[in-house]
Order: structure tokens, then sequence, then C-alpha cells
């Protein structure tokens, strides 16, 4: 099995690069771009098709890999094709929330009836937990993606180590998945890095919600609570605590939590000082950080409540680090389309 996910991570990185070049000429012959204005910085319209080329580039490898016979694995795909296709008729034409909701909520429904779902309570509201998890964590991805290379680097990172993580307890096929997922964004990555050739937009950032979010459920099947905790939280720490701090922040000062804003974690270490390369580094290290320590725990050296606790002894690190930091600064444009942006954040 370790040819095999060595195979489909270099063709997920190989077709993932290569799909960039002809996507983005696609998008600018068709005006599928992000348009300088207001408080963006780049100074020109940029694409934002590479999302297909993420989606691709983990798909076509996995599924000529593993083709269909994990049920479980192919509900994911499935539904995460599904996502992403959402995504994009939402970057092409923006849909009403209530209606993109709704979809996700659906397709999140039939990885959860195929088995992906935590197991705390041993009844109905396990479903019903593990449905709103998702949605609401591949919501959260998509909100991160607001900062050149900023979900790129968090998603090579966590897909990377959940990947080691699913190969350790014994789901070489999830592995497969997620080596392909963590290749194909370090394929797309080069481009997206600062100054950004290319955005994912929608159809790349829930894509990759949608996938992490359910791989980290199927890890976590059948653990104690505790486990699942930490299962749930540590691989997704940097989006799970940029939406708190965004809702938060929000909600304190009287508004509204789905009016755009730059007032993100991203945006605020820039208000501190770091580059934007820096700052897509510095969300890349902490995944690294929580991430390893979810594998430490899998392995049995960390205690599971031990790994949850060093997660909000993190979060206060940088609590403090960002209190002062400058919320409102243009400092960086969103890597989705305004116009989506302003009505879904």
């Amino acid at each position: 099995m370790s040819g095999t996910i060595a195979l489909a991570a270099g063709a997920a990185c190989a077709l993932s690069a290569t799909a960039i070049v002809p996507l983005r000429r696609l998008a600018l012959r068709w005006d599928l771009t992000d348009r300088p204005g207001g408080h963006k910085a780049h100074a020109r319209p940029t694409p934002y098709l590479g999302g297909v080329a993420i989606t691709v580039g983990t798909v076509v490898p996995t599924v000529t890999a593993l083709g269909f016979a994990d049920l479980q694995l192919a509900a994911i795909l499935l539904a995460a094709t599904a996502v992403s296709l959402l995504g994009l008729i939402d970057d092409i034409s923006p849909l009403p929330a209530v209606t993109r909701l709704a979809a996700e909520v659906v397709v999140a429904c039939g990885v959860v009836l195929s088995g992906v779902q935590v197991t705390v309570t041993g009844t109905w509201l396990d479903g019903v937990f593990t449905t709103v998890w998702i949605v609401v964590m591949t919501n959260s991805f998509n909100l991160l993606d607001n900062m050149d290379g900023a979900l790129g680097a968090v998603t090579v990172v966590t897909a990377g180590l959940l990947a080691v993580t699913a190969a350790v307890q014994d789901r070489p096929e999830l592995a497969v998945l997620l080596c392909a997922l963590g290749c194909a964004g370090l394929g797309f990555l080069p481009y997206n890095w600062a100054p950004a050739r290319i955005f994912m937009g929608d159809s790349g950032s829930l894509f990759i919600g949608f996938t992490l979010s359910c791989s980290a459920v199927v890890l976590v099947v059948g653990r104690d609570p505790d486990t699942v905790a930490a299962g749930l939280l540590l691989p997704t720490f940097v989006a799970t605590f940029d939406t708190c701090v965004v809702f938060l922040s929000r909600a304190l000062a009287g508004r509204s939590p789905l009016r755009g804003g730059t007032d993100h974690v991203s945006h605020r270490l820039r208000g501190i000082g770091l580059s934007t390369r820096l700052v897509a580094a510095t969300l890349g290290a902490i995944s690294a950080v929580t991430g390893a320590l979810w594998l430490a725990t899998v392995l049995g050296r960390v205690p599971a409540v031990t790994a949850v606790v060093a997660a909000g002894a993190i979060t206060l690190i940088l609590i403090s680090l960002l209190r002062g930091a400058r919320a409102d600064s243009p400092v960086q444009r969103p890597n989705a389309p305004q116009r989506i942006r302003e009505r879904r954040r």
C-alpha cells in the first residue's frame, strides 16, 4: 500500500500543478476573476478556478488507485466532489446562503449514513452532531481562505499529518485520499503563494474543508469522548480558532458575523507586522503543532485530555499575541470573489 500512496501522491501533485495553467487561462478568458478594489491588495484581476485543480488532483488519483470498494471513502469522495461543484457554481453565480447550507447538509447526511459519525452517545444524536460539525467545519475552512497561501499551507500540513495518522490507525485507503489532497494542495500552493497568480475560490476551500472534516471523523469513530474531542479539534484547530475569533469579536462589536471584514486571524497577524508569506507559514506551523499533538495522541504518547489542554494553551497564547492587533486595517484581499465574500461572511 505504501507504493500506492506514493503513486497517488505524486500523481496528485503533478495533476494539480499541470491543470493550473489551462484553468488560469480559461478563467481569464471567461472573466472569472477577483477584481482589485476597496481594501484588496492585488493590482490586477486574479482568476479563481484553482479549486478545480485541487479537486481533480485529489479525486482522480484516489479513484484510480482505490476505486469505490470502500463505502465510507466512496461516500466522502462523492460528497466532497458535489460540494466542490456547489462551490464552483457559487463562484460563478452566487447562491443564497440557505441554498448552499441546505445542499451541504444533504451531502453531509449521506456521508454520515455511510457510517462516518462519532459514537459518543450511541443514539441518533451522534448523527446529528456529526452532520452539524462537518457543515460548520466545511465553512470554517472556506472562511480561512482569505489571504495568499494561507489555506494552501494549512491544507498541505493538515492533510499530510492526518495521512500519517490514518496509516498508523491502519486506514490505508484514507491515507491515500489524504496524501492526494495534501499533494494536490502542494501542486497548487506555488501559484497561490504571495503574490498569488490564481485563487482557489469556494470550489477549492469547500472541498478541502469537507474532506478534512470527514476524514477527522473517520479517525475517531468508536473512540471515547476525550479522544473524539482531541481528534476533531486538533486537526482543524486553525480553522476553528479563526471562526471563533471572528464570530466572537463581531458579536462583541455588535456586527453581523455574516458580513465581510478584515478581522480574521490572518489579518490580525498582518496587523502585528507579519508579511503575507509569513502569515501563511505561521498558520501552517500552528497546524503542524496541533496535528502532531493528535498524532502523538493516537500513538499513545500524549493522553487525549493533555492534548486538548495543550490546544487550550495555544489558544490563550494566540489571543494574547493578537489582542492588540488592528482588525480593520486594509492589509489583504480575500481569496474568494469580493461579491461572494461580502455576502457570506
